[in-house]
């Protein structure tokens, strides 16, 4: 039998770091080791054990949570015994890879709800890549390195802003490795371990998990139901007088809420009269989803004359266009952009040159933009009238605002604890996100799950069915015989 590898560039954690996330982990009666076991298991489903992560010895995790080691011994053999975890002797304990079909697999399998992507647009994924790959020979014979992007995509992508409103120069754009890289490069440049950024609460993962690499601490102000309060930003924007703040104002994630352009034109003062940098996080803004409702035009519309002010915007090819390349840009002054290319040669100096040569025929071949986001929002659009009928038939207490644009429903779990029903949803077979995984840590409320409408029609109405008996199961006080966990809500 062929022993497991070592997992690559592990994040250890450490045991008192590990008793710190788990919190108040044990249960009312029932085994001490089936309840910590259930408490790491939810911090993986949720993020805050990574993938491939190194767990603490059983001897120093018993020590910091005052148990005995046969507890942690007992709980790690569980999650062995689930394929979550993999331990080598002499090495150590390892968070394991994500083993979840994908959808359409021949097999009954989990279904993992986490992820809220479209599939590629074919054909004119393929198109594009072939037309990249002929073009490849004519960057071979250099160094293949462009730390603020090709120039043919860098041109393309500023002509995507002019085209929404915004005219930009292609000097305004610095290509980077997804959106993730470029909010990692932001902080880099801007933030200092020990400051303080403003983020929306609930926020994206990632940007919560670029804070705490860099050592800042996020300052979150809560979304109303409807929106932005922006009486919350003012009064955060001048007790923290932060560098840097973070919103996403077209479609958020997870909520999918659409910021009006006068709350835009008046929360871009609010951060120039505090001296702040606004980060616009526009990964979803060109998945408008209901022709009707027309999207205001990009926030930095609203910044200063000579563009080089208040507004830094990140976009990302990831979700309209396809999460296979990880590309994404930033848009700022052109000396801010030409400060972070130099940064960014000690991060990562350049984004793949396949991948760029890729998106910039998909953005700049005649009707290609049109025709693809057409294809994309089609797709997207009937995926989420499927799962509002089937959440409406199957879940009624359920509540939620339906969407204009982007990739998720942010669904109010009917008075039912959010983790609750993901521990429950996962016993059935369903992968979900619940709200604190997108908050910050001890302070996110608990009445939220993130449903995204990119899977097909057929494994959207499998994951409602499934978590629909999820919840009936737990109601009753009975949980599936393939896993003798208990439920409780």
């Amino acid at each position: 039998m062929r022993r497991p590898k070592t997992p690559r560039a592990a994040t250890r954690i450490g045991a008192q770091q590990l008793c710190e996330l788990l919190g108040e982990w044990r249960a009312d009666g029932g085994s001490a080791y089936r309840a910590l076991a259930a408490s790491v298991r939810g911090l993986v489903r949720e993020g805050r054990l990574p993938m491939a992560s190194r767990l603490p010895a059983e001897r120093d995790l018993a020590d910091a949570l005052a148990v005995s080691r046969t507890t942690v011994a007992s709980a790690y053999e569980l999650l062995r015994a689930e394929g979550r975890l993999i331990s080598l002797r002499g090495v150590g304990s390892f968070v394991a890879p994500d083993r979840a079909q994908p959808p359409g697999a021949q097999e009954p399998g989990p279904i993992d709800l986490t992820v809220a992507a479209l599939p590629a647009p074919e054909p004119w994924l393929s198109r594009a890549m072939a037309g990249a790959v002929a073009e490849l020979p004519g960057y071979t014979g250099g160094h293949g390195a462009f730390p603020a992007g090709l120039p043919e995509l860098r041109a393309a992508i500023a002509a995507r802003y002019t085209a929404r409103g915004l005219p930009t120069d292609p000097e305004q754009i610095l290509v980077t490795n997804g959106a993730t890289g470029a909010f990692t490069l932001l902080v880099r440049q801007f933030g200092a371990p020990g400051e303080r950024m403003v983020v929306e609460e609930p926020t994206h993962p990632g940007v919560l998990r670029s804070l705490t690499r860099a050592g800042i601490r996020p300052v979150p102000v809560r979304l109303l139901e409807h929106g932005w309060d922006l009486g919350a930003w003012r009064g955060a924007l001048h007790a923290a007088q932060p560098e840097l703040a973070c919103v996403t104002p077209d479609f958020h994630a997870p909520t999918g809420l659409l910021m009006p352009d006068g709350q835009r034109r008046e929360l871009v003062a609010l951060a120039r009269a505090a001296g702040a940098t606004l980060v616009a996080d526009e990964s979803m803004a060109e998945l408008s989803l209901d022709p009707a409702i027309p999207s205001p035009p990009p926030l930095a519309v609203h910044d200063t004359p000579d563009r080089s002010g208040t507004v830094i915007t990140v976009g990302s090819a990831g979700k309209a266009y396809w999460g296979g390349l990880r590309i994404g840009w930033i848009r700022a002054g052109a000396e801010t952009v030409r400060r972070l290319a130099e940064q960014r040669l000690s991060l990562d100096v350049s984004s793949p040159v396949i991948d760029q040569l890729v998106l910039a025929r998909l953005l700049g071949d005649p009707g290609g933009p049109a025709e693809v986001l057409d294809f994309q929002r089609d797709r997207a659009r009937a995926r989420r009238d499927v799962l509002v009928a089937l959440l409406r038939r199957e879940l009624p207490a359920w509540t939620f605002q339906v969407p204009t644009g982007g990739l998720a429903l942010w669904a109010r779990t009917g008075g039912a604890s959010a983790r609750a029903v993901a521990d429950a949803a996962e016993r059935h077979g369903v992968r979900l996100a619940a709200e604190p995984h997108f908050g910050v840590a001890g302070g996110s409320p608990d009445d939220h799950v993130r449903l995204p409408y990119t899977q097909p029609p057929d494994v959207l109405a499998e994951s409602v069915r499934r978590l629909a008996g999820a919840l009936r199961a737990a109601q009753c006080g009975t949980a599936p015989a393939r896993r003798n966990v208990p439920m409780s809500f």
